[in-house]
């Protein structure tokens, strides 16, 4: 969508496009307005591309360290001063690199910031990022979180990457990451989660369960007319290319997996294996509100579903043509396998209010939404 264009009239529920709150997640045009402050600053013009609805893609720089260990700098340090420590080598990205599966590296970001005061930072992997079983945080100098930026936080962002399954081409300029900004602490309250559902329906095809976020449980039926009920990754694969979106056959990374018929709807999960399954939930996110999954008591077993969280306005709202989305779901074993059942719960939404409606809408204007309408669906980098 333009920049200069407005947002389509929300539905009921949603505020009005004029309403605006002193807390919340910060929109795009508000995005925009800290990028011409000088608030979000980088070595290469910002692009309205990496503007999304409530964030904003980072992009990777020139130099990849591979270091020995995952670290957090801690409160006393800078995150050059521990690489200093840590580096194993450097890697040129300008030409295209390829990062290794099981390896841990560090790039410093094209984009930096200087928060002013009441605002800060909260990351996440893009949603193509996580279906390709990349781990990658977010870190800043004398941090001690991954994946958050503190209130007047100034400095430079750094990318931490290990991919898991599959061995990753990456080059200067390639998005793996994204910022969502938050001023004040906007209140993210069962109370309020529960309204929305009574009046935008948050959740569809389920009685919502809502305790601490918006319950998310896994379809294990499948697809009626095939019986698939996800994707397992295969091992020992060629090489992705993280910026050839449509570039690979499934059968090449995946392995397709099918309901076995009079048997109980259910998974096996091995340890260390990663799958991609569906939610049996439809999912939507109100045009001023945006939404993360966040992971599941981990008491109620060992496996994890969080790899790349944010939800943006407009997911999955029938006037961004997003009716029927369900969630994907990233998930993987640990320790010991793992039965998963039909219905079981796997993660929850926690939704937060934006400031104010965002001039892009996810799923409208063009600005490349891969993911609205989607049922059970892989990354864009392979062939539908």
């Amino acid at each position: 969508m333009p920049a200069d264009a407005t947002a389509p009239a929300p539905e009921s529920g949603a505020a009005s496009p004029r309403e605006k709150r002193s807390t919340g997640i910060l929109p795009s045009q508000t995005i925009r307005e800290m990028i011409a402050r000088g608030d979000i600053a980088s070595e290469t013009p910002v692009i309205d591309g990496q503007i999304q609805p409530s964030s904003i893609d980072l992009r990777l720089g020139r130099i990849a360290y591979r270091v020995r260990a995952s670290f957090l700098p801690g409160r006393n340090a800078t995150v050059k001063q521990r690489l200093d420590a840590l580096s194993m080598h450097e890697i040129d990205l300008t030409e295209g690199a390829v990062l290794e599966k099981g390896c841990v590296y560090i790039v410093p970001l094209q984009e930096s910031v200087s928060l002013p005061a009441r605002v800060s930072g909260t990351a996440n992997p893009k949603s193509s990022t996580g279906r390709l079983d990349i781990f990658t945080r977010l870190i800043t100098d004398y941090g001690t979180e991954f994946e958050s930026v503190p209130e007047g936080y100034e400095g430079p962002l750094y990318a931490e990457i290990s991919p898991r399954t599959f061995s990753v081409l990456a080059r200067t300029g390639s998005r793996l990451n994204q910022l969502r900004f938050r001023r004040g602490n906007p209140v993210a309250s069962d109370a309020a989660m529960r309204r929305l559902q009574d009046s935008v329906k948050l959740v569809h095809g389920q009685d919502a369960d809502i305790k601490e976020g918006v319950a998310v449980s896994v379809d294990l039926t499948g697809d009626p007319r095939t019986g698939l009920i996800g994707y397992k990754a295969k091992q020992h694969t060629g090489l992705i290319d993280i910026d050839r979106p449509g570039g690979y056959e499934v059968t090449d990374f995946w392995e397709p997996l099918y309901r076995q018929p009079n048997r109980p709807a259910e998974l096996v999960l091995d340890p260390d294996e990663f799958y991609i399954l569906a939610s049996k939930e439809y999912v939507s996110v109100p045009l001023d509100y945006a939404a993360e999954m966040r992971a599941y008591d981990t008491r109620v077993g060992e496996f994890r579903v969080h790899y790349a969280g944010f939800f943006d306005p407009g997911f999955g709202m029938p006037e961004a043509g997003g009716e029927a989305t369900r969630g994907v779901l990233e998930v993987r074993s640990h320790d010991v396998p793992f039965v998963i059942t039909d219905g079981q719960i796997v993660c929850r939404l926690v939704y937060e209010p934006l400031t104010e409606v965002p001039d892009k809408i996810y799923g409208a204007g063009g600005i490349g939404s891969n993911y609205q309408g989607q049922g059970l669906k892989l990354g864009k980098h392979f062939r539908a």
